[in-house]
């Protein structure tokens, strides 16, 4: 299993899955999913990418830490891992948090990213999310992540998959505890403390970026994709109908086949410019 240290000393988790020798995919979850979260794209990319997907601080297998968490250390972590590997770039996605966390790798290093894809994921608070957030991160401290987890299924389950997948849920419950209500808190809290001045820097952005959400999520609403379709020159949007938060897993084939075909295009495009290099170089 491989492991690599942060720039704080921090353990981390990571997973390869596919083409050692295709176009490398970093695949960055949200507010407290581990790798696993991405099970079901790993599986479809890795006819034709080399995908990674990391434990962020706090999840899985990687440490975690008690204090403060930020966003821009846990970018520093996924950099970490692409360091660990001899990766120089990669198509960068990310779900929810792992979509923040995205945008700050594509701002603060963007000579590691052939690609963004930006998923159920915002630029900016809303006080309402804000609250709710505290709100769990309250409940994780005093009753549990359990409890934490049950109060949060409505608001990343779409209402038609929430009856089906209540029994799944309650059977979770016990597996949730390997994130500890210490980490969790610290991962709520380091969303809470990014500054919405992100949001002025999503101009430089000028790699391929997709940018997908449901139609139905209630979380990261479609307002907030559309705000990022907006202020990133290259992004395209994708709404999916009938998705939620959860819509990687609930609407994994259509999520798949939107993110692959990206994916096919965005990497095409980066071997025609790194050819145009090339070429260029040669010529002067």
């Amino acid at each position: 299993m491989p492991f690599v240290r942060s720039t704080d000393d921090v353990r981390l988790h990571y997973s390869q899955t596919g083409r050692r020798s295709g176009p490398p995919v970093l695949l960055i979850q949200g507010l407290g999913a581990d790798k696993h979260g991405w099970d079901m794209q790993r599986i479809a990319l890795a006819p034709w990418y080399h995908t990674i997907a990391l434990d962020n601080r706090g999840t899985g297998r990687s440490d975690k830490p008690t204090g403060e968490y930020s966003l821009e250390q846990m970018a520093d972590d996924a950099i970490a891992v692409l360091d660990d590997l001899g990766i120089d770039d990669a198509h960068i996605v990310g779900a929810s948090m792992g979509g923040v966390i995205s945008q700050i790798i594509a701002i603060e290093h963007p000579e590691r990213v052939r690609s963004l894809t930006l998923a159920c994921t915002s630029c900016r608070h809303h006080a309402w999310r804000v609250e709710l957030l505290a709100e769990w991160a309250e409940t994780a401290r005093k009753r549990g992540i359990g409890a934490m987890t049950a109060q949060a299924a409505r608001w990343v389950i779409g209402p038609r998959s929430f009856r089906r997948l209540t029994p799944a849920i309650g059977w979770m419950g016990p597996l949730a505890m390997s994130r500890p209500p210490h980490a969790f808190a610290g991962q709520v809290g380091a969303i809470l403390n990014i500054d919405d001045q992100l949001a002025e820097r999503l101009s430089q952005i000028d790699v391929p970026t997709l940018v997908i959400v449901g139609n139905q999520d209630i979380l990261t609403p479609r307002g907030d994709s559309e705000h990022l379709a907006e202020v990133i020159p290259t992004a395209e949007l994708v709404v999916i109908s009938g998705a939620a938060h959860g819509f990687m897993i609930e609407h994994a084939t259509t999520f798949n086949a939107n993110l692959i075909s990206f994916l096919n295009d965005a990497e095409h495009l980066h071997r025609s410019r790194r050819v145009g290099t090339r070429e260029a170089r040669s010529a002067s």
